[in-house]
């Protein structure tokens, strides 16, 4: 190339999924039928009303120009009402909610709102690539804390507090876990607010999972001092199926929400008015509507245990989230060559855990996001593929 990359192309590699869809495709096109186990989109649609809410509302003439930065009042106050029924936490739409993109995009708008060169973030470890690799395009400093399975994948406060944290200006937690499926508490949110307020840092909670097998719903905004420290991102891909749609939202106090669309309001040009007034719809569905949707995951659930079982991979079975995560028998020696023996001869994609994070490296995770039908059929080949190896 005659122009080169900027530097800060060199802190990041292709993200690991986009490597694998790109070999799985190749390898589809020479004929192999591969079943993708590894990702977390939901194949199930959004509710009825959703969906006709948006052809409706699409179809109108003036419908289809710029939108407000900040998102449309209705979508905001619904957003509020979301959280007020399902979190118990009271938010001012006209100041305390940031409609988004999706919330990945609010990885990177809360990144360079705060995060100036060199300033120190916290990330779990495993946890979400994205925080890594938003703070390594940022020029910010990543300090990995562990979580491990002994303490419930839960941060060690205590370790941290022994830690120079001078130059510490954000930290992000993800509870439900992705990709452990540990399920946060009220407690843990106490003490983690209780930690960010001594240390005057950015507590940002990730929290996509909270409707997916699992029906306590906490909010860290929702502690006592919380709103002085704390930010929350949530989004409707996980809990309302509606991945490909990119809505999401960010909540907290209102002067970091000001300081965060200063960024936002320069990189997009809003939200599609049909697609806000859809997702007012998906946030009033009732509660039968998220039943019916984890009815499914429990029985999917059923078959990918019986894949973890027939693998030997130890889990927990009170995990949450669109995932299995189990770890892999002592003697396998390499992880990531195990599911690349999977992929090759059973035609099965798992995602291998070295990807969340060095305390990944003994681990493997399997969506729950494909019908009983093909999770039926990948027990079928792995349990051949076991039989041929012995």
């Amino acid at each position: 190339m005659k122009v080169k990359p900027a530097k800060r192309t060199n802190s990041v590699k292709e993200y690991y999924f986009s490597q694998k869809l790109r070999q799985i495709d190749q390898m589809r096109k020479m004929g192999a039928d591969i079943i993708n186990l590894g990702i977390g989109s939901p194949d199930q649609p959004p509710s009825n009303n959703t969906i006709r809410r948006l052809a409706e509302e699409a179809s109108k003439a003036d419908a289809h120009g710029y939108q407000s930065y900040i998102g449309i009042p209705d979508l905001r106050k619904a957003f509020a009402a979301w959280y007020k029924k399902y979190f118990r936490v009271e938010l001012d739409p006209d100041s305390e909610i940031l409609p988004l993109m999706g919330s990945k995009e609010g990885i990177m708008h809360i990144s360079m709102a705060f995060v100036d060169q060199c300033d120190d973030v916290l990330i779990p470890d495993p946890g979400y690539p994205t925080y890594s690799s938003v703070t390594n395009l940022i020029g910010g400093n990543i300090k990995y804390y562990d979580l491990d399975e002994k303490q419930g994948w839960m941060p060690d406060l205590d370790k941290l507090e022994a830690t120079d944290l001078s130059r510490t200006k954000l930290m992000w937690i993800n509870y439900p876990h992705m990709p452990t499926g540990a399920l946060g508490s009220l407690k843990l949110f106490e003490k983690l607010v209780g930690f960010a307020l001594r240390h005057n840092i950015l507590l940002c909670n990730d929290n996509p999972y909270s409707f997916i097998l699992n029906n306590d719903y906490i909010s860290i905004l929702s502690v006592d001092g919380a709103r002085e420290t704390a930010l929350e991102l949530n989004s409707l891909s996980k809990s309302h199926n509606m991945a490909g749609w990119r809505i999401g939202m960010l909540a907290g106090h209102k002067d970091y929400i000001s300081s965060i669309l200063k960024v936002k309001s320069n990189m997009d040009s809003g939200i599609f008015r049909a697609m806000q007034l859809a997702a007012v719809e998906a946030l009033d569905n009732p509660d039968s509507w998220y039943d019916s949707v984890n009815s499914y995951y429990r029985r999917r659930r059923t078959i990918v245990e019986s894949i973890m079982d027939l693998l030997n991979c130890k889990y927990d079975k009170n995990q949450a989230g669109l995932f299995v995560w189990g770890r892999i028998p002592e003697e396998i020696k390499s992880c990531e060559q195990y599911v690349e023996d999977i992929l090759d001869k059973a035609h099965v994609f798992i995602t291998p855990g070295f990807i969340f994070g060095k305390n990944g490296n003994r681990y493997i995770r399997i969506s729950l996001c494909a019908n009983e039908k093909t999770l039926t059929e990948s027990l079928k080949r792995i349990e051949l593929y076991i039989k041929k190896q012995k």
